[in-house]
């Protein structure tokens, strides 16, 4: 099969990209490289005669036809986004060309050429649109979120995901595009730009700088190996049933403070430093916005089409920390770009 993937050399996009190669499928990589998308991502399977790479951005519905028409793909699978919530509270447009706009522009060049494919094409052609729990809004201290789940976005980021998965929904429901949706949660593992939490925290913690712990800490997420994720989005889109949802968990559900002290935790053992590294945590104002809870029942996804997530959260955060302090190269190369784990997303509620 040839897969178009966006965002492909972004977090989430290379892991897909790196599993779907290594399985035999043929794969383009369609990405702006904006600042957090990195080839060195890809770099295992760039030599691929399987791998391909075009630069554009989703929101160029000229460039895209011409990918399209040049390459021929049997589906679609779409994560490219901005996807920083504190950048979307200090820049909220970017999210909405790039989430909303772009995600329009990739459906109708996508429904145009499945619309130029013979029967047969067309029987198996897909659109697989990647989202986040987050467009659930927030939960209490139970339950947690199914396909069912109302949406109730709260932030400018989450908002904007929640806009595209309704306008692939309309594009399915209307125009007849084969659709699947996922809504994720919280991913973690290598190659993860170092302004979200768990890379910031391995990070600063081996620049010898303080560890910031947005509120109390008390927040909670599920966690997502990213390895795992790209198993069950690659599952979704050979077996998902048209049409449907899919929620993708982990199985992991911990606070935010929780996950810290595992990672200080892995760095006592992985980077040694004079002090334990428990010590750097320093506690900052919240995220304006911020939700208090998520918490995914993947229970559909395990009983139709049989994933389980594999990686355990104390290995994988042992895993990731380790990756980070054997690749600082990597890490290093974004800081010498001028990106130093800046605090973002204090604009006033």
């Amino acid at each position: 099969m040839k897969l178009l993937i966006t965002g492909g050399a972004g977090f989430i996009g290379s892991a897909v990209v790196r599993r779907a190669v290594a399985d035999g499928h043929q794969v383009v990589n369609l990405d702006v490289l904006a600042y957090s998308a990195n080839l060195e991502n890809v770099a295992q399977v760039a030599a691929s005669p399987n791998y391909a790479f075009e630069q554009a951005d989703i929101a160029d519905g000229q460039a895209l036809r011409a990918i399209f028409a040049r390459h021929q793909p049997d589906a679609v699978m779409h994560l490219a986004a901005e996807s920083h919530n504190d950048r979307a509270i200090d820049g909220p447009l970017a999210f909405v060309q790039t989430n909303v706009v772009g995600t329009a522009v990739l459906l109708e060049t996508s429904r145009a050429y499945y619309n130029s494919l013979s029967a047969e094409r067309r029987a198996a052609f897909r659109f697989h649109h990647v989202s986040t729990d987050e467009v659930f809004g927030a939960l209490g201290e139970d339950g947690a979120f199914t396909e069912a789940t109302p949406y109730d976005p709260n932030s400018p980021y989450s908002a904007t995901k929640a806009g595209a998965d309704h306008l692939v929904r309309a594009w399915n429901r209307t125009f007849g595009l084969p659709v699947v949706i996922t809504n994720c949660a919280n991913n973690y593992g290598p190659y993860q730009f170092p302004e979200k939490l768990i890379p910031t925290v391995v990070v600063r913690a081996m620049e010898g700088k303080t560890i910031p712990v947005y509120g109390d800490g008390r927040q909670v997420r599920d966690w997502l190996h990213v390895d795992d994720h790209a198993e069950a989005l690659l599952t979704v889109l050979a077996r998902g049933r048209l049409g449907e949802t899919y929620c993708i968990g982990g199985d992991s559900t911990r606070r935010n403070i929780e996950i810290i002290e595992m990672l200080c935790a892995s760095l006592d053992k992985f980077a040694p430093a004079n002090t334990p590294h428990r010590d750097k945590i320093t506690f900052v104002a919240d995220r304006p916005g911020h939700d208090f809870r998520y918490s995914i029942d993947a229970s559909k996804l395990k009983a139709e089409l049989g994933w389980e997530p594999k990686i355990g959260t104390p290995q994988g955060m042992d895993d990731t920390v380790r990756w980070y302090v054997e690749n600082a190269g990597w890490w290093q190369g974004i800081r010498d770009r001028g990106f130093h784990s800046e605090r973002l997303g204090l604009t006033p509620a």
